[in-house]
């Protein structure tokens, strides 16, 4: 059973949450305020956490950074709607996906699935069907090494090294990232990016998959020429150098 950790002081929801994930299977525990719940989400392992922006003791976006600073374990964010400002940090400081509050629990337990289906391995005969059906090639399950130029990536292992040092990636980065690899030298769109990475369509002026990448190219560093290794093409999308 995947265990789920709610860290919103939003009592009446998180029980209504609560009852939804567990009748879709989920194990869910909850915390009530940052402290308490970035305490849960380093002391015990947890397969995805729902963190909510405002709270009280310690907001979610100083609850993200405490959290990250330890662990990366998935963390879907609930942000104000419009509140764009909020969206932008929790990704810059590693938050794999938000979603806007009010929202049902139906499309929380989507984005919930969508991230957890791309963090856990696949049976091997699922991704052999799943790489049948997506004939586009940019399915984010690979169970081959990929190697482009000195980025080394272990898709069963969701490891990477670039220049043979390991790299720290969240689990958004990571697909993206793979994504990107298994089209290297061709330009992949956001819209691409963000159904097999995120498991959602692109929504209008969503910024998600460019603060994403941003933070994996300050990861990887630069080429040897002094490039970035990840190209934006404008109005397309991106492309990972060979």
């Amino acid at each position: 059973m995947q265990t789920v950790l709610l860290i919103d002081d939003d009592i009446e929801l998180v029980e209504m949450l609560k009852e939804y994930l567990e009748l879709e299977s989920f194990d869910v525990q909850i915390a009530h305020d940052g402290a308490i719940g970035a305490q849960m989400a380093l002391k015990q392992s947890y397969d995805i956490v729902v963190l909510d922006v405002m709270m009280p003791k310690l907001n979610g976006i100083e609850a993200l950074k405490a959290i990250r600073q330890h662990s990366n374990v998935p963390i879907i964010m609930l942000t104000a709607k419009g509140d764009n400002t909020d969206r932008i940090i929790g990704l810059e400081l590693g938050a794999d996906d938000y979603v806007p509050k009010p929202s049902s629990p139906r499309e929380i337990v989507a984005r919930i699935r969508a991230i957890l289906r791309r963090v856990k391995p696949e049976d091997p005969q699922d991704d052999a069907q799943t790489n049948t059906q997506e004939s586009n090639g940019t399915s984010p399950h690979i169970t081959q090494q990929i190697n482009v130029g000195a980025l080394s990536i272990w898709p069963a292992k969701r490891q990477v090294t670039w220049n043979g040092q390991l790299v720290t990636l969240t689990s958004t980065e990571f697909n993206l990232l793979e994504i990107l690899a298994k089209n290297a030298g061709q330009v992949v769109t956001k819209q691409d990016l963000s159904q097999f990475a995120l498991g959602r369509p692109l929504a209008r002026f969503d910024r998600s998959i460019d603060v994403h990448l941003s933070s994996v190219r300050h990861k990887l560093g630069l080429l040897p020429d002094g490039r970035q290794c990840i190209q934006t093409v404008f109005r397309l999308g991106y492309q990972l150098l060979k």
